[in-house]
């Protein structure tokens, strides 16, 4: 019985964390190409019309940045390039084929932020996205935001 548990427990840590969907009411933000997305919630506005960029209130208080790298083929990083993130251990949450998450900066004062990095697959490229946050903002908010970076839906024309 203890094996069967044990053996649970690894592959359900084992597996990476699905794309997550937009919660409720929050809306897609797309970079400038229109290949990638974030959702960001409500109360966020665009930072400029098509800019791939969400603010809540104004840039120092929170940020979400959306890009697209075509061409760039996406692959989970290398222990040496690990190092050069300079990011602990535990702050790289997944670092699999299907994406990259990891915390790149702690808040340790009032006045400090947190941040958050994700890249995943795109059509035919990377798809990446930042979020900077003060620590009002809550991490569960920040981290929300990162797991939501997916390749925009295709357009389809219709005939």
């Amino acid at each position: 019985m203890r094996d069967i548990i044990l053996a649970v427990l690894v592959l359900s840590f084992g597996r990476p964390v699905a794309a997550q969907t937009a919660p409720s009411g929050w809306k897609w933000i797309r970079d400038s190409k229109g290949a990638c997305q974030v959702a960001v919630p409500p109360d966020w506005s665009p930072l400029a019309e098509a800019t791939g960029a969400a603010v809540l209130h104004d840039p120092s208080t929170a940020i979400a940045v959306v890009t697209s790298q075509p061409g760039q083929a996406f692959k989970p990083l290398t222990e040496a390039q690990l190092r050069t993130l300079d990011v602990p251990k535990e702050k790289i949450f997944e670092n699999t084929a299907t994406r990259l998450f990891y915390q790149d900066r702690t808040a340790s004062h009032a006045e400090d932020s947190n941040a958050y990095s994700a890249m995943t697959p795109g059509h035919g490229g990377t798809c990446s996205c930042h979020v900077v946050f003060v620590r009002g903002v809550g991490e569960d908010i920040g981290k929300k935001i990162a797991l939501s970076l997916a390749p925009a839906p295709e357009e389809h024309s219709q005939p």
